[in-house]
């Protein structure tokens, strides 16, 4: 029995070292060299190649690397087998400290300020709010965005969430399904932490973008995506920053990835890009991860993160 490690786009070798070194009895293969297909048993993916998977008669489950499994649910030959999914305390917190330091530069305007220094220019800035007037809203409360939501708590924002089922968080207000607009509506800064699935592809577009708050204390609101990039239309995104449906956004995901040099995200003055680095995963730590799934699965035990297929999360 071997455990297949199939990635594309990271850095392969790095990854096999270490789950090597960490379980150094078992058989632990790197793909293309795969060996024979029907000795795997088990495959830790990142955006394996459609039709890979069923090629392994003896597959006995599937283990994203990443919190995320767009990219796995994306094969159209993709095995009936169980899935996971990545839960990693340093996932998380990494997560939820770029959300909070985004936060915080859009409240004391940041943007405004380096634009000064730039200039060699010495001038305080109009004041700004206090986070407790800047109404900020989470799209997607999994264990990414309640930790995002309680930590924006903690840091005196006015939060509330929306989730695709009901959620209750502390004394945090939750919307649910229908309540989209309602939670739209209350909404100034707008951070989507949400899945990738059919049902929320595009969701980010001008007409969520017009349900937003326009009453809030910048005037126009603010969108932050660190989801993924499939989330978001980005011309849409680009026409609301012109012609101030929007305020400013700041994307750590895009559509296509790496963003190409030629799209005018990069240039335009109100709109903050990182490099999809939001979460950073913890090597070590993710590898421990997806050989204890290995191990609960081979003794009987399912994943500890299951994904629901039906709902592709």
């Amino acid at each position: 029995m071997a455990l297949l490690l199939c990635i594309t786009q990271w850095d392969a070798a790095r990854w096999l070292d270490r789950l090597r070194r960490l379980a150094p009895d078992r058989d632990i293969r790197a793909w293309p060299d795969v060996g024979d297909p029907a000795e795997i048993t088990y495959a830790a993916v990142w955006k394996q190649p459609p039709g890979l998977l069923a090629t392994f008669p003896n597959l006995r489950g599937i283990v994203s690397l990443g919190a995320g499994v767009d990219h796995v649910l994306a094969d159209p030959a993709l095995p009936p087998v169980p899935l996971g999914r990545v839960i990693d305390d340093s996932l998380t917190h990494r997560m939820s400290e770029w959300v909070v330091m985004h936060a915080l530069m859009h409240l004391r305007n940041q943007a405004g300020y380096q634009a000064l220094q730039r200039q060699r220019i010495w001038r305080e800035l109009d004041p700004s709010p206090e986070a407790r007037e800047l109404r900020v809203g989470v799209m997607g409360l999994g264990v990414l965005g309640l930790d995002a939501v309680r930590k924006l708590a903690l840091m005196g924002f006015d939060v509330a969430g929306w989730s695709r089922t009901p959620k209750q968080v502390d004394a945090i207000p939750c919307f649910a399904g229908e309540d989209l607009d309602r939670f739209l509506a209350r909404t100034d800064l707008l951070v989507s932490l949400l899945p990738l699935t059919p049902a929320t592809r595009g969701i980010l577009d001008r007409s969520l973008f017009g349900k937003l708050a326009r009453d809030g204390v910048f005037g126009a609101p603010i969108l932050m995506n660190a989801g993924r990039g499939g989330l978001q239309v980005e011309a849409d995104i680009l026409a609301a920053l012109d012609d101030g449906t929007l305020r400013a956004a700041t994307l750590d995901v895009f559509e296509s990835e790496p963003l190409p040099p030629e799209s005018p995200l990069w240039l335009h003055p109100n709109v903050t890009i990182s490099p999809h680095n939001s979460s950073i995963s913890d090597e070590e730590a993710v590898g421990r991860f997806v050989l204890r799934q290995v191990e609960r699965h081979e003794r009987g035990l399912p994943f500890e993160a299951p994904v629901d297929i039906a709902r592709q999360y």
